[in-house]
């Protein structure tokens, strides 16, 4: 469920009421009246079931709403009451896209932050520990911490939405990151080097790579662009939906921060072969990710515009 705070401008109040009676998905409606200092107005509060959410808030843009009042939307962890299983009854269960949600989650993410660039460097030194170890266990704990999928989630919403500021910002902060990230982790294999703790090649540092460090850190090949595109989908339903969010950044970071650490050995070890290996298979992934999600993106926000206007057609039919 999903908590609407309204601010209806007082000539559209009237109108905000009846919308939100009418709605099978709208519970706990409650009007407190003129209540509203600024903006001025009569204020609603309401609780609305995630799949028909879209619908609600893009009926009450309609009224324009947004204009001269406002919507606050709160998630709502729990709700005991007889009146809620009726709801989830009545949308049917449907998967849900309020794509005001989704804009405020994507935009959170996108700002180059410390705690950011603190992450993504540490992710990095991780990975760059794996590999230099051999120890494929040490990677998934770097992909764990990595901190990529949000600046990509703007990324992906931005480009569906075509806005160049937002979109050249959050993938700013994504490549930013592993600029940042990448330099660190040479500059540490560098001081390893000199302080004789590692071997003087790469190859003497990292071993032999197993094939399952080698796929995610090399070259690019079929299973690079297919897992990509998993993952890009996979991130922007998570988006959208609410549902295993921290796993699904895991995945998106599989397909990046073991490859950007072994950039970052390479360049420090001077071979320029592993490093553009490697950098194909970062971009490769990036590309296909951001393609992936956005097409996912659009599929998902062309659905629900369907089954929107579907329900106005009902809607219409009925009355």
């Amino acid at each position: 469920m999903l908590h609407l705070s309204i601010v209806a401008p007082l000539e559209r109040a009237e109108r905000v009421a009846d919308l939100l009676r009418a709605s099978g998905s709208v519970t706990n409606l409650i009007g407190l009246g003129r209540v509203a200092v600024q903006p001025p107005g009569e204020v609603f509060l309401c609780d609305v079931a995630d799949e028909d959410a879209d619908i609600v808030i893009g009926d009450l843009q309609a009224l324009g709403v947004p204009l001269d009042g406002s919507i606050a939307i709160q998630d709502v962890t729990l709700e005991i009451s007889r009146r809620a299983p009726e709801v989830a009854d009545t949308v049917g269960g449907r998967n849900p896209l309020a794509w005001e949600n989704v804009e405020a989650r994507a935009s959170d993410a996108t700002e180059v932050s410390a705690s950011f660039l603190v992450f993504m460097v540490l992710a990095m030194f991780i990975a760059a520990s794996g590999i230099l170890l051999d120890t494929p266990i040490l990677i998934v704990g770097a992909m764990v911490l990595g901190p990529d999928f949000g600046p990509l989630a703007g990324t992906c919403v931005a480009a569906l939405e075509q806005r160049p500021a937002p979109f050249v910002r959050s993938l700013g902060a994504l490549l930013g990151g592993f600029t940042v990230g990448a330099a660190a982790t040479a500059v540490l294999a560098l001081s390893l080097r000199a302080a004789g703790m590692i071997g003087p090649t790469l190859g003497e540092a990292a071993g032999q790579l197993t094939p399952a460090v080698a796929q995610v850190a090399g070259p690019p090949g079929f299973f690079t662009f297919f897992v990509a595109a998993c993952a890009g989908s996979a991130g922007m339903l998570s988006l959208s939906t609410s549902k295993s969010g921290a796993l699904v950044g895991v995945l998106v970071s599989v397909t990046t921060i073991p490859a950007a650490a072994n950039v970052a050995l390479a360049v420090a070890y001077g071979d320029w072969g592993t490093a553009l290996g490697s950098i194909e298979q970062l971009a490769a992934n990036l590309g296909t990710m951001i393609v992936a999600g956005t097409v996912t993106l659009a599929i998902e926000r062309e659905a629900t515009r369907l089954r929107r206007d579907r329900r106005r057609v009902t809607a219409g039919q009925e009355a």
